[in-house]
């Protein structure tokens, strides 16, 4: 039997442990932060097994970043009646989940896939490593694993310094911003306001965000570092068919089960527009997508409502301007694309 003083010393550790989490916990509260989950890979693998939903129940979504901010899941749900299943990845090309989505003989819905030409088309594989471990994850997921998300899901409900993104031990070292050392690849990072992510994988901007243009002008920077740093050239001749010619099999092998494609052209502003327009023409990317494919496809600069959007850091859209463009997406899904029943 251990001592009385062992005893007493595990109970004190224990308050102490729990005085400690609570403090922080306050704190962080008291800075006006706000309950977010860990966009991880068990997150992901949640939402994708949801895709086996009627196509009339749930609309699927894949994609880069510019999708989970600028699609407003909340209004889109309420207002259309369908389940949203989010599947987008920041920084990374949205064909890998095409491709497992359409090998996968149980999809038969409806898919949206959100283009930002620079990931979209890239061979690098930094245009991957996020999405293909998430695919592999869910692939190979565990009953322990799913019994350990629904624990955390539930206590990242409840405690804001849960986010293991931002307030884990090696979160907060990065955010430490020591002098970069010769020679080594800078750590691109992101303040916190900037993403903050919902349980359905919805990216949103803080308030502060909005209000703060030191945290602006910071992503701002990183979006020129990579347009600048970034040693791939865009593809073209027969690398870029090689690309349409496996989007198309893989559309089509949705389509031959009944489901379909449409593809998505997210506003973006000021110097990212002017570089994206210059590397990527419309005409030799977007509108050969869409014909080489035979999907549909909507391009914001094509609809007024959409056209005029200055995203607040050039590449994605506020929460309020997310609801705008909800609203004008779905109006088009409606009465262009029928893609959705009309409940306006």
């Amino acid at each position: 039997m251990p001592s009385s003083s062992l005893i007493k010393a595990g109970i004190l550790s224990v308050l102490l442990a729990l005085l400690a989490a609570l403090s922080w916990e306050f704190y962080l509260r008291h800075q006006g932060i706000k309950i977010a989950y860990d966009d991880n890979y068990p997150l992901w693998a949640d939402k994708r097994r949801l895709v086996y939903e009627p196509a009339d129940k749930a609309m699927v979504f894949i994609g880069s970043s510019r999708i989970k901010y600028d699609l407003d899941i909340d209004y889109f749900e309420d207002h259309t009646g369908l389940h949203v299943v989010q599947l987008a990845v920041e920084g990374n090309s949205p064909r890998p989940a095409l491709e497992n989505l359409a090998d996968d003989p149980n999809f038969k819905g409806k898919l949206v896939v959100d283009v930002t030409e620079q990931l979209f088309f890239s061979l690098s594989p930094f245009a991957e490593d996020w999405v293909r471990p998430r695919i592999k994850y869910y692939q190979n997921i565990t009953p322990t694993q799913k019994a350990s998300f629904e624990i955390d899901r539930l206590l990242e409900s409840m405690f804001v310094f849960l986010d293991d993104e931002n307030f884990s031990l090696n979160a907060m070292l990065v955010e430490a911003h020591y002098p970069q050392r010769p020679g080594v690849f800078p750590d691109i990072t992101f303040p916190l306001d900037f993403s903050r992510t919902t349980f359905q994988r919805q990216a949103k901007m803080t308030p502060r965000f909005l209000t703060d243009t030191s945290l602006t002008n910071r992503v701002m920077n990183n979006w020129r570092f990579l347009m600048v740093g970034n040693p791939e050239k865009p593809v073209r001749g027969d690398t870029l068919q090689g690309i349409l010619d496996k989007v198309k099999s893989q559309v089509d092998n949705i389509r031959s089960r009944g489901g379909d494609v449409l593809f998505v052209r997210t506003p973006c502003s000021n110097f990212v527009r002017d570089f994206e327009v210059k590397a990527f023409p419309r005409k030799e990317y977007w509108d050969r997508l869409l014909a080489y494919t035979g999907c549909k496809g909507i391009y914001y600069e094509d609809y007024p409502a959409m056209a005029q959007f200055e995203c607040p850091e050039a590449s994605h859209l506020s929460p309020a301007q997310a609801t705008i463009f909800t609203k004008n997406l779905i109006q088009i899904l409606n009465d262009e694309k029928g893609w959705i029943p009309k409940k306006l």
